[in-house]
C-alpha cells in the first residue's frame, strides 16, 4: 500500500517524552474492499494505546505499584512525579482502569488456559481478594496453584457468597479438567462459596492466616509482660549518665548497661519466638548483643 500521509504523535514513556512520525498507508485501488481505509504502523501498538499520551510501560508500572506493592493512587502519583513524568492524579486513575482492561483481555484467552490445564489433568484453585484502598472494590483473583496461571480476575462491589460462587462456577465452566481442590483463607463468605460451587471438593485453609489466628492468644499473653519489662529497662538511663563520667573498673558497668539497652530493640516472630521471652533472657547473657 502507498503512504498516504504522516501522523505526528507525542508519547510520554519512562525513558522520557518521545515524538513519533507514523506513516499511515491506504489502498488506492477503487475495486479493493479496503479502498482508502487507513492502516497505521503495527509497531505503534507495542508502544502506546490508541488515543493515549502515556506509553504501555507507564501503564505496566502503575499496575505493578497498585497490585504488587499495594500503593494508593496518591502514592503512585508521587512515584511517577519522582520519575520526572508530568502527570496528574486523575490520569493515574484512568491509566489504572486501562491496566485492568488489558489484564482482562489477557485472561480472556481461554484457549491458552485450556491448553495449559489440559496437560496437567487437574486444577487446584486458590482464591484471594486484593483491596489496596479501604472503601474501594475488591479485586478477586482465582489462580491455579499447579501452573501459577491466573484463571480469572474481577473486581466486585461486595464479597458475598453469591458473588464469589458465581466466579468459581464461571472458572469451572471454562476448564476442560476438574477442580480437585481449593485453597483460601478462613473468610466465611469464601468457605460458603466453595462449598456451594464445588461440592465434595477438598477445601484447605491457607497456612499463613491459620497460624496468624492461632498465634493471637500467645501474642497477647506475651505483649503484657514485655511492657512491664520495658518500664524497668527504660529506667537505666540515669545509670548510664553516671557511668559515662567514670573510668577504670566501673567501665565494665557501662558495657552491661549497653547490653541491657540493646535488648530493648530485640524483636521476635511469635508464636515461635516470643518477644517478651527474648527480652527476659537477653539482659542476663554475657555475649555481645549484636554480631557485626
Amino acid at each position: 500500500m502507498w503512504s498516504a500521509y504522516v501522523n505526528h504523535r507525542t508519547v510520554s514513556t519512562l525513558e522520557g517524552v518521545c515524538q513519533f512520525h507514523l506513516h499511515v498507508r491506504r489502498c488506492r485501488d477503487p475495486s479493493c474492499s479496503r479502498y482508502h481505509i487507513p492502516f497505521r504502523p503495527e509497531a505503534e501498538g507495542r508502544i502506546v494505546l490508541p488515543q493515549h499520551e502515556f506509553g504501555l510501560d507507564v501503564i505496566a508500572l502503575i499496575g505493578a505499584l497498585r497490585y504488587q506493592q499495594h500503593r494508593s493512587v496518591p502514592e503512585i502519583h508521587q512515584e511517577l512525579l519522582g520519575r520526572k513524568l508530568r502527570i496528574c492524579q486523575r490520569t493515574v486513575t484512568n491509566l489504572l482502569d486501562r491496566y485492568d482492561e488489558l489484564v482482562s483481555v489477557r485472561l480472556s484467552d481461554s484457549r491458552r488456559l485450556q491448553t495449559i490445564t489440559k496437560k496437567q489433568g487437574r486444577v487446584i484453585l486458590a482464591l484471594d481478594g486484593l483491596q489496596p484502598d479501604v472503601g474501594h472494590e475488591v479485586l478477586w483473583l482465582l489462580r491455579d496453584c499447579l501452573s501459577g496461571e491466573v484463571l480469572l480476575a474481577r473486581s466486585l462491589p461486595s464479597s458475598t457468597e453469591r458473588n464469589l460462587a458465581g466466579l468459581i462456577r464461571e472458572v469451572k465452566r471454562n476448564l476442560p479438567v476438574p477442580i480437585v481442590g481449593a485453597i483460601s483463607d478462613s473468610q466465611r463468605s469464601i468457605r460458603k462459596a466453595v462449598a456451594s460451587a464445588l461440592p465434595r471438593v477438598a477445601h484447605q485453609l491457607c497456612h499463613f492466616p491459620y497460624l496468624r489466628e492461632a498465634a493471637k492468644p500467645i501474642y497477647e499473653a506475651d505483649r503484657h509482660p514485655k511492657k512491664e519489662l520495658m518500664k524497668r529497662i527504660c529506667g537505666i538511663q540515669p545509670i548510664e549518665r553516671q557511668v559515662e563520667r567514670t573510668s577504670g573498673r566501673e567501665a565494665r558497668s557501662f558495657e552491661d548497661t549497653a547490653l541491657v539497652r540493646s535488648a530493648i530493640t530485640d524483636d521476635g516472630l511469635p508464636p515461635l519466638q516470643a518477644r517478651g521471652l527474648k527480652l527476659w533472657e537477653r539482659p542476663g547473657r554475657k555475649e555481645p548483643a549484636f554480631v557485626p
